[in-house]
């Protein structure tokens, strides 16, 4: 369950430099940043249920990745931002380490 509780945490991740990016748009500030503050809150809450099994550096590293990863694929989507293929290589590179940790985990 705790990686559920991670895969999870990490996918809520992507929601708060979302909002962030929402509250510098005119008219969306305010609700850009409560956004941004719930994905946080929502990230950060079950991070810390999957901790309770899964070791710090693990399931920080996990968190991370999947929320950078995300977010990356997000903004290209969504924001247009650029899309190379060196920026798609270092994302799968973090996926990858993703990936190893799980399986070094067992």
């Amino acid at each position: 369950m705790s990686w559920i509780y991670l895969t999870c945490a990490g996918l809520l991740e992507i929601g708060w430099p979302v909002g962030l990016k929402m509250a510098q748009m005119e008219g969306q500030r305010l609700i850009g940043v409560i956004l941004a503050l719930a994905f946080m809150l929502g990230s950060g809450f079950l991070l810390w249920l999957a901790q309770r099994e899964i070791p710090i550096g693990t399931s920080y590293a996990v968190w991370t990745g999947i929320g950078a990863a995300g977010t990356f694929l997000y903004g290209i989507l969504i924001y247009g931002d650029p899309a190379s293929l060196g920026r798609f290589f270092g994302v799968g590179l973090i996926l990858a380490g993703v990936v190893t940790l799980k399986l070094a985990h067992g």
